[in-house]
């Protein structure tokens, strides 16, 4: 049985406000409220692989601190931006 967009959309939201530390909690929540809804499916499915990814390397990508893998570099720079403005 395959989830609807929707459902996707909701447990992809509770995903990111649900890390290990608070504060990808909120770099990630904010920036799921912002964008989930107009992502096309592939770049849902970059987005539900980098919720894979541990905490402290999120932290470190987000902040600058280490260049994030390139499969994900465009993404983070874009959770980036998002609180740098």
């Amino acid at each position: 049985m395959s989830e609807t967009r929707e459902i996707r959309l909701k447990r992809l939201h509770m995903r990111s406000m649900r890390r290990g530390i608070k504060e990808m909690d909120i770099l990630l929540s904010g920036y799921a409220a912002a964008n989930l809804a107009q992502m096309e499916d592939p770049r849902l499915d970059l987005y539900e692989a980098l919720l894979h990814e541990n905490d402290q390397d999120l932290y470190q990508w987000v902040t600058g601190q280490v260049a994030a893998p390139e499969q994900f570099r465009d993404l983070v720079g874009e959770i980036a931006q998002t609180y740098q403005k």
